[in-house]
């Protein structure tokens, strides 16, 4: 009797156990599908991947050979809707998603409507998100569209409100957002402006050159004599002290200027 469970157990110990690993591609869903290089097991018998899931169910998706594409109209997936992808496959082998991008956000939405009122409140609203995206919300001053503030896109088709406070400067502010996606592609709206009652304010360059005083208060950018950006803030009062002698740019309110510090 002994013999006989030793001799099972040794028969039990000599069969391989099967070893699986699994490839997991998660994002939002683009309306694109993805493609797997796949491949032969490292065994030579068979294919390398057994299974694939979308969000936890079984994908029919044939498999047995060696490319196969993830198809996901059979799942009604929304748009822009969370999509994990489990593409199980045999321990001796593994196989490769080529655009596994096809789930990253892009940058998709579609204005509604976007407008600005006299306090400066930038009210814009959308639909067609596929993805969560920040809305960079820029201004037009200095000659070039500046980054003021930043709102997180809500990511869905269907319609979304956003608002964001702006500081105006005198005379037309013009505004607009937009987003960055996948790859650095980006998608603005539309702009739009209104005048500001604002008197434009002036600044005073100290004696000693410590600092700058502004009339009111002000964004304001220093640039050095090769356009880097040497200082950036919002204020009444620039300390320049740290500042080595020189000639530089000062852009503030919607004014460029320069200044040479001695």
């Amino acid at each position: 009797m002994k013999n006989s469970i030793v001799t099972s157990l040794l028969f039990l110990a000599s069969i391989p156990l099967l070893k699986a690993g699994v490839i997991v591609v998660e994002g939002k869903y683009q309306e694109k599908n993805l493609y797997v290089q796949n491949g032969y097991a490292g065994n030579g018998v068979g294919f390398c991947t057994y299974e694939i899931t979308i969000n936890g169910h079984v994908s029919t998706d044939e498999v047995n050979s060696s490319a196969f594409e993830i198809d996901f109209k059979a799942f009604q997936i929304t748009p822009g809707a969370e999509v994990t992808v489990e593409i199980k496959h045999k321990d001796d082998c593994s196989p490769k998603v080529l655009n596994p991008e096809a789930l990253k956000p892009r940058a998709t939405f579609e204005i509604i409507a976007i407008n600005v009122d006299k306090t400066g409140l930038l009210s814009w609203s959308t639909k067609n998100e596929m993805g969560s995206l920040p809305f960079v919300i820029e201004q037009y001053r200095w000659n070039k569209w500046v980054p003021i503030g930043q709102v997180d896109g809500k990511g869905t088709i269907t319609t979304n409100s956003y608002s964001f406070q702006t500081v105006a400067h005198s005379g037309e502010n013009k505004f607009r957002v937009k987003q960055v996606g996948f790859g650095g592609s980006s998608k603005f709206s539309n702009s739009v402006s209104f005048v500001s009652t604002l008197i434009q304010p002036t600044y005073t360059l100290a004696k000693d050159a410590k600092n700058i005083q502004f009339s009111g208060e002000t964004l304001y950018e220093i640039f050095d004599v090769y356009g880097n950006v040497i200082k950036r803030g919002f204020g009444a009062n620039l300390d320049i002290a740290n500042l080595t002698k020189g000639e530089y740019y000062l852009c503030y309110d919607n004014i460029m200027s320069d200044f040479k510090k001695k």
